[in-house]
């Protein structure tokens, strides 16, 4: 077999419709479209439109909450995996692991709030990981392996920092 010899499987490539090309095409004349109406006219198909009626999209009332522009993006790594990467050598169980080596492994991608550890496989050497989450099962795993797990310091939420800040003030009043 030579490089000009390479073809596509019999019917891999579907050439497309040519309408409006006569009658013994099929589909000539009104090209498919039915007859007049905006729908069978070009570029005015709206979606959603109701003839001039307030669309049902906008007569419903919204309700509900998204959660998406709060969620934290963590890059999600399995134990088998990191164990793979070890035996592999691309990983140095000695050190610590933490995000930016995973990332040189090329095990994390992603994750703009760190990474997450999670138990799916096995981890059989002694590993430290400096990790922003992790789950019970992969904790676990990694204890029983003899290694340990380092989690960030939790940071307060806004509202307990607001209610600090209130108590200064508070005090502070009184102190005067």
């Amino acid at each position: 077999m030579k490089l000009n010899e390479i073809r596509d499987n019999p019917g891999a490539r579907k050439a497309r419709m040519r309408v409006g090309r006569g009658i013994g095409s099929g589909k000539g004349k009104t090209a498919g479209r039915g007859q007049k109406g905006a729908k069978a006219r070009s570029g005015v198909s709206i979606a959603g439109f109701e003839g001039g009626q307030m669309p049902l999209h906008m007569r419903i009332p919204k309700r509900g909450f998204s959660n998406t522009k709060f969620a934290k993006d963590y890059a999600e790594v399995n134990l088998g995996l990191i164990q793979k990467a070890i035996d592999a050598g691309k990983l140095d169980a000695n050190g610590v692991i933490d995000h930016a080596a995973l990332k040189a492994a090329g095990l994390a991608r992603g994750g703009k709030d760190g990474v997450r550890l999670l138990g799916k496989g096995e981890i059989t050497v002694k590993a430290s990981f400096a990790v922003t989450g992790v789950s019970k099962g992969a904790l676990e795993a990694v204890q029983k392996a003899g290694g340990s797990v380092t989690l960030p310091e939790a940071e307060p939420s806004e509202h307990e920092k607001k209610t600090a800040r209130r108590e200064t003030n508070k005090a502070a009043k009184t102190a005067k």
